[in-house]
């Protein structure tokens, strides 16, 4: 399964990461090089947060991650929650869903859709 983590910052995330950003970034490669992180970041346009995709058999893969990152640790991350993220398209999917073979309604509206 895949498991988003939200972090929410204050107004001084900018500014205060930099002093936890280098073990932050160790812990998130660690857990990159075990399979558990996928893919993680800061939004951007306004910088107010972050999320991070995990993949495991529960939440609690994100939710140790998340105890015991700096950032969480610090303050710079107010508040954080776990979700569960039911993916079901693409190489990585958790639970792949592939669309039915076209039948024949879906075909005559293709036909006469491509004739317009």
């Amino acid at each position: 399964m895949h498991y988003l983590l939200f972090y929410e910052v204050g107004d001084d995330y900018i500014s205060r990461r930099a002093e936890f950003r280098e073990v932050h970034l160790e812990k998130a490669w660690e857990a990159t090089e075990r399979g558990e992180l996928l893919l993680g970041g800061a939004l951007a346009n306004p910088v107010d947060g972050a999320v991070l995709l995990f993949r495991g058999d529960s939440a609690d893969v994100a939710e140790k991650f998340a105890k015991a990152d700096p950032y969480v640790t610090s303050g710079v991350v107010k508040r954080w929650h776990v979700r569960e993220w039911t993916t079901v398209v693409g190489k990585d999917a958790a639970t792949p869903v592939r669309p039915k073979p076209a039948t024949a309604s879906r075909k005559s509206l293709k036909e006469s859709s491509s004739a317009d």
